[in-house]
């Protein structure tokens, strides 16, 4: 079998660390990502865009990044959605008020701006936890869109209160616009997961993961053992935020190209994200991936076998799509609280030594 680990020396520390310690994993990861940039491209369309394949990208993002504070960190999350507004509306600003920045850039400083403001909410985890921390960023997440919605200077004083992505190119590819490509659109996003998805794997196997997992387990006892609760927990929150607001930026200028903030980023969207963690994992980046996919595949199949297949009204199928969610979500909470991923991890420790009994 290929599956197997005989065969695969490790000579050094490195090694010995790699994330993908057994080659079968590592070749398949890189065809993955060889496939996402090499074949995707070519063969995706308007739909297969517009329906999954961008709203995978962007909110694997926001899943890595709310999975950071609260797999990781184990600090409570439910204004996930006004931090996303945040990223949405500083990219408007940005794209409006400087039309010679590169999108890209725009995008990376809207980040910056949305980590700023998380680090400000996560102010109060350093007296709070639990169901009170959760509290507070429900607090945030009101707030935060009641005040894209009453104060006009965001939205540019435009009467319909909404905000709309001017067209921006790169390498001559147009990203944002009407007259933007699936294609174009898709390879800029892909951009931002990949790089991103290292840089947190990277980051939560480091010093600073660890110091977010002693917090996440026993805070006292990692105070105790000489992790600086403030620095540990305001971390966790900036670099959240810092994801959170690029999916926010992406969700708005390259996916939807216009939003109005309580209907793209109300409380929905915080739960979404909550839901895709669950689902997919707490305290893995696979999870996330996975439970993104899950969250955006689910309604698309319901709608095509449900509405397109058996005829039901679009209603109907949305209101089973909520339930099959809430079980999924009791399911995975009472039988296998870790997700996606553990199932995953399962399989794979199985294949290791199949055929003899685990």
């Amino acid at each position: 079998m290929l599956y197997r680990e005989v065969g695969d020396y490790k000579t050094s520390y490195a090694a010995d660390q790699a994330t993908f310690s057994i080659t079968f994993d590592r070749w398949f990861y890189h065809a993955v990502v060889a496939a996402a940039v090499l074949v995707v491209p070519f063969v995706i369309n308007d739909y297969w865009a517009n329906a999954v394949v961008l709203p995978f990208l962007i909110y694997s993002i926001a899943a890595i990044g709310l999975n950071i504070l609260t797999g990781y960190c184990g600090q409570v999350s439910l204004g996930t959605g006004g931090f996303m507004a945040v990223g949405a509306y500083a990219c408007y600003k940005l794209m409006t008020a400087f039309p010679e920045l590169n999108i890209f850039f725009c995008v990376l400083l809207s980040g910056g701006v949305t980590a700023l403001v998380g680090m400000i909410f996560g102010l109060p985890s350093l007296r709070i936890k639990g169901f009170y921390l959760a509290v507070a960023t429900l607090a945030a997440q009101f707030f935060l869109v009641w005040l894209f919605n009453k104060v006009a200077w965001f939205y540019n004083y435009s009467a319909s209160g909404q905000i709309s992505a001017p067209e921006r190119t790169v390498l001559g590819f147009e990203i944002t616009g009407p007259e933007a490509l699936p294609a174009s659109a898709y390879l800029f996003c892909l951009v931002f997961v990949l790089g991103l998805a290292w840089i947190a794997r990277n980051m939560t196997r480091g010093s600073n993961g660890r110091r977010w997992m002693a917090i996440r387990d026993m805070d006292i006892a990692a105070e105790i053992i000489g992790v600086n609760p403030l620095s540990a927990k305001l971390s966790a929150f900036a670099v959240s935020s810092f994801y959170v607001g690029i999916a926010g930026a992406l969700f708005f200028s390259v996916y939807l190209g216009a939003v109005e903030v309580t209907e793209a980023f109300g409380i929905q969207k915080s739960f979404i994200v909550l839901f895709m963690i669950i689902i997919g994992g707490l305290g893995s980046i696979f999870g996330s991936f996975a439970g993104a996919a899950f969250m955006v595949l689910l309604p698309v199949l319901l709608k095509n076998v449900m509405v397109g297949q058996l005829g039901w009204a679009t209603d109907l199928a949305a209101h089973f799509e909520f339930a099959i969610v809430g079980a999924l979500i009791v399911f995975f909470l009472i039988v296998e609280p870790h997700g996606l991923a553990m199932l995953w991890r399962i399989i794979k420790e199985k294949l290791r030594l199949w055929p003899f009994p685990h």
